[in-house]
């Protein structure tokens, strides 16, 4: 186990790492449409040939040290299938849209780095006496493992990639609702405490923040305060309600799916995404502006970008000519919320105004 052997080991390494970083990157390009779209289940089945070769990578170190030729050998056998299986990645994704290349990348990168940790941890091994480092092959082996089999998750055609995106803003938005009815009215009881103390206590000692925990966040609405955080209640139940029905809509479109449409159909779908998208990050901000002091000129701004964004929602799924009943129905109950609660807000203005001018007027 000389020098020039270990030496010789890692310029081959480094060969084959350059090698694959550069066919990696042609997966960052969009492949011609006039390509032929390979099948997502082959680039599974090239991941689980990817499984058995890194295991063979693994079963060099069981015994005794292997010979460096064996290991260059196995490991110019691996990076073969390895690019292989870049070439196939590439051609799942003719036709694919953002959201799908981006969930066939992430796939594919994860396991090409726990193929490259796994050739570099049997290079650094040869010729070392570290009887732990042998040890923590077969860890990078199962990393390898975990990444062919997550390929089996990875979603095949567009519709499914937007779908789970779509599902990870109705999930989020889910959480704001459960925070939202975590809101309470302040007591009568503390409301009263507080006077006391604030009634006997010297006007030249400090107030004390102490007492104040984060469990007490979001527990000292007023009523007023607490009748606004009702309706975003009904806003965003209504707009869980609209997301959820917009996904099953989705799910219904897949038969409309065909490589040859020039991308409009893809690029309606990813249009919806985004807005879907908007209409959680609204959702968010909605939440955000209700714990006391609420901000009502921003609650007001976010329902009406979530009115904008749901409007643009129902004129796309229009355009595919196949909105269901009951998502129609969602947009105009969702459309009611909103509007309910921007009378309300606008009420509130309204005797705010009233009662600053009739301070202004006292005061005169």
């Amino acid at each position: 186990m000389g020098t020039a052997e270990k030496e010789q080991l890692d310029r081959t390494l480094n060969l084959h790492i350059n090698t694959i970083h550069e066919t990696f990157q042609v997966l960052d390009q969009a492949p011609p449409s006039s390509l032929e779209k390979v099948s997502w289940y082959h680039v599974v089945q090239m991941g689980e040939l990817l499984s058995k070769k890194a295991t063979i990578v693994g079963m060099l170190w069981t015994g005794e040290a292997p010979e460096a030729k064996a290991i260059e050998e196995t490991m110019e056998s691996y990076v073969n299938l390895l690019q292989g299986f870049l070439l196939l990645s590439h051609g799942s994704s003719v036709s694919a849209g953002p959201t799908l290349s981006s969930s066939i990348h992430e796939s594919v990168r994860q396991v090409v780095d726990c193929s490259f940790k796994l050739l570099k941890e049997s290079v650094s091994l040869y010729g070392s006496h570290n009887k732990d480092q042998k040890n923590s092959i077969p860890q990078f082996v199962g990393t390898v493992w975990e990444a062919c089999s997550a390929l089996k998750k990875c979603p095949a055609t567009n519709i499914t990639a937007i779908r789970r995106a779509m599902t990870q803003v109705a999930v989020s938005v889910k959480d704001v609702l459960r925070e939202m009815k975590e809101l309470k009215p302040v007591s009568s009881d503390v409301m009263d405490e507080t006077s006391d103390r604030a009634s006997t206590k010297p006007e030249n000692e400090p107030q004390e923040e102490d007492d104040f925990s984060e469990d007490d966040l979001g527990n000292d609405l007023s009523e007023e305060e607490m009748e606004i955080a009702q309706l975003a209640v009904g806003v965003v139940s209504g707009t869980l309600a609209t997301v959820k029905e917009l996904i099953r809509a989705i799910t219904d479109l897949i038969k409309l799916e065909n490589p040859d449409d020039n991308g409009e159909f893809v690029d309606s779908l990813e249009k919806l995404l985004k807005l879907c998208q908007e209409v959680g990050a609204q959702i968010d901000e909605l939440g955000a502006c209700l714990y006391p002091p609420q901000e009502l000129p921003a609650i007001k701004l976010a329902l009406e970008k979530i009115s904008s964004s749901i409007d643009e929602v129902q004129l796309e799924m229009e355009s595919f000519k196949s909105s269901s009943e009951p998502l129609v129905q969602s947009f105009s109950d969702l459309r009611t919320s909103i509007k309910q609660m921007l009378r309300y807000l606008d009420c509130v203005d309204t005797k705010d105004l009233v009662d600053k001018l009739q301070n202004v007027a006292l005061t005169n």
